[in-house]
C-alpha cells in the first residue's frame, strides 16, 4: 500500500467514522473516538468485504466498506459497554 493510498484510506475512514457516529445516535465517544473507530472500522469493514468476496470499486465502494465496518464497531462497543 503506498502512501497515496493509505492517506486515502485514513481520510475515508475518518469520514465514515463520522457517519457512522451520525448514524448510531445515543450516547457517543465524541468526535474523536468516533473518527478513531471509523478507521479502525474501515479496516474491519474492508476486510470483511473481501471474505464475503464482495468488491466495491474506487472511492464510494471503500467508503460504504469503512461505514458497515465503523458501524459494526461502534455496535460491538456499545453493546460492550452495556
Amino acid at each position: 500500500m503506498g502512501t497515496q493510498n493509505l492517506i486515502l484510506f485514513l481520510v475515508v475512514g475518518i469520514v465514515a467514522g463520522w457517519l457512522a457516529g451520525r448514524i448510531m445516535k445515543g450516547k457517543g465517544f465524541g468526535l474523536v473516538g468516533d473518527l478513531v473507530v471509523g478507521v479502525i472500522g474501515a479496516f474491519i469493514g474492508v476486510w470483511l468485504f473481501g471474505l464475503l468476496g464482495i468488491a466495491g470499486g474506487g472511492i464510494l465502494g471503500l467508503l460504504v466498506a469503512a461505514l458497515v465496518g465503523a458501524l459494526v464497531l461502534l455496535y460491538l462497543i456499545r453493546m460492550v459497554k452495556r
